[in-house]
């Protein structure tokens, strides 16, 4: 099996985007192309949420070994700390979403300027232009 170019590699399920010549940035198809892809990877990870309360749930035994409770517990924080880091994940998605209700979609919170097709397809929940960001990056690392 042949391995896929970078054109074909799917984005939580969805295909990228190809805009027509002289497509409007942020047309109707274009939010709808991003809606479909906030929507699925919402989807997996509420399934992803879904799976981790079952696996807890079966794992509350009471293991009589120390070394066996202990590894348990440290199974059980780092599956948390996971759920977590979705949870966080899933409110900057929902505000993403808000963003293309409110048509604010794919505009730089800073400048106001374009964020680019590809870097929403690599960072769908991206609010700042890969200019803006590399000087808050800067920034951060000149406090730090």
């Amino acid at each position: 099996m042949p391995a896929k170019s970078k054109s074909e590699t799917l984005i939580h399920g969805i295909k990228p985007y190809k805009p027509a010549k002289n497509e409007a940035y942020m047309g109707p198809a274009q939010l709808e192309h991003f809606r479909a892809i906030l929507n699925a990877w919402l989807s997996e990870l509420s399934s992803d949420t879904s799976k981790t309360v079952v696996h807890l749930q079966d794992e509350t035994a009471n293991h009589p070994d120390p070394t066996d409770r202990a590894s348990q517990e440290t199974d059980m924080a780092l599956e948390l700390r996971g759920r977590d880091r979705d949870r966080k994940l899933i409110k900057r998605i929902n505000e993403s979403i808000h963003h293309l209700d409110s048509g604010d979609f794919g505009y730089c919170e800073n400048c106001g300027e374009e964020i680019g097709i590809k870097r929403l397809e690599a960072r769908p929940t991206a609010v700042l232009c890969i200019d803006c960001k590399t000087l808050d990056e800067i920034r951060e690392k000149q406090i730090s």
